[in-house]
């Protein structure tokens, strides 16, 4: 039976959210912006959507604009900020961020300093406050590392931002419906969100956004979301954004509470590995990601040899896997090259069960006994 390990990449669309998305893929018809009773009624359906998005990022839904995804979210938000008049500052990002947000960064027409992490994975303050200028304009760093897990302390670096009126942005697309998040009480000006990875449908997402960020609009042909994006919205995939942020919200603590505990499950049993090390184990972290190495193995071979056996894990970000080259992430936190080029994520899900974490941990240790037997057989015919 196949084992599903790999829910930072997405998560499968819980049952409830289709059956709220359904009626508006082809029994309810209309276009939003029609006047008409057909597109009120898909007009309603989204504003009830931005209310329940609103509440899970503890926001006003007039702040949330929804987009395709957090790709969008995050390039909205970079283009969007750096092209608009008011905004000539530079823009300081964490070394770790999606490549969303790396990838787009580079091509601004603004200076862009690129944050340092420590060992956990955690921002360095002293070197955000070195950044910080009277010419900064934009701080971003995200709530929730997708590969380590690793929860960033975002407090303290938003007082080094308002010290230097600067605006604050967090992608929380992997924190959303794992931990709690207060976008108005947190002070920050802007918050990207992605459904798919919360249960919700692939291709939809949100940028919450204070109204005194100031922000361009970079698609044109429409006043929709706000006037920050043009075109007729994707209604269903809209609402079963609302619907999976209704039950993220509802089951926060259960869910959290039931994934920490198959995820302390699962370090109990890499920790009996010799070979195995935990990246970030002393830092605060998601309740259901493990970034582990494993000394010996290059990890798109160890990813296969899961595979084989119907197990489904990431060697690192989804965006980035196929590279040759160690993540970007690991690399950020120091950790020696052969080390990285092994790292394997596990990022557990609501479906997953504890004898899903028996059957990778009882894999994992077949491949390591197998490939020890091999070097030694190797070296006795030396």
């Amino acid at each position: 039976m196949a084992v599903y390990l790999d829910n930072n990449a997405t998560t499968a669309l819980d049952e409830e959210v289709l059956e709220a998305m359904l009626p508006y893929m082809g029994q309810v018809t209309g276009n939003p912006s029609s006047v008409h009773r057909f597109g009120r009624l898909q007009k309603e359906a989204i504003e009830q959507a931005r209310e329940l998005v609103a509440r899970l990022a503890g926001a006003r839904a007039e702040q949330v604009v929804f987009t395709s995804g957090g790709t969008e979210s995050n390039n909205l938000l970079l283009n969007g900020f750096s092209q608009h008049e008011d905004n000539q500052g530079s823009i300081a990002l964490s070394a770790i961020e999606h490549m969303s947000l790396l990838e787009p960064a580079q091509n601004l027409p603004v200076k862009v300093d690129f944050l340092p992490v420590d060992e956990e994975g955690l921002v360095i303050l002293s070197a955000v406050e070195e950044t910080m200028t009277a010419q900064s304009s934009l701080l971003s760093v995200m709530t929730a590392n997708n590969e380590t897990g690793v929860i960033q302390d975002i407090v303290p670096l938003i007082a080094l931002a308002k010290e230097s009126n600067c605006y604050f942005h967090t992608d929380a697309s992997q924190a959303a419906g794992k931990i709690a998040l207060n976008f108005v009480e947190s002070g920050v000006h802007a918050m990207t969100l992605s459904a798919h990875k919360l249960y919700g449908p692939v291709g939809v997402g949100a940028l919450v956004v204070d109204k005194h960020l100031p922000i361009a609009k970079l698609q044109f042909g429409g006043s929709q979301e706000k006037n920050l994006r043009a075109g007729t919205e994707n209604v269903p995939a809209i609402v079963g954004f609302g619907k999976a942020a209704e039950l993220a919200l509802t089951n926060l603590q259960e869910r959290s509470t039931y994934l920490r505990s198959l995820r302390d499950a699962l370090e109990v049993g890499l920790n009996k590995f010799d070979a195995v090390t935990i990246f970030a184990e002393k830092a605060d972290r998601l309740p259901n990601t493990v970034q582990f190495g494993v000394d010996g193995f290059d990890g798109e071979t160890l990813l296969m040899q899961l595979d084989r056996k119907a197990i489904a894990v990431s060697s690192g970000s989804a965006c980035t896997s196929g590279k040759a080259e160690p993540s970007h992430v690991l690399k950020a936190m120091n950790v020696p090259a052969t080390l990285a080029n092994s790292a394997i994520r596990v990022s557990i899900g609501k479906n997953n069960t504890l004898s899903d974490i028996d059957v990778l941990l009882t894999a994992l240790n077949d491949i390591i006994e197998i490939n020890r037997h091999s070097a030694v057989m190797m070296a006795a015919n030396v």
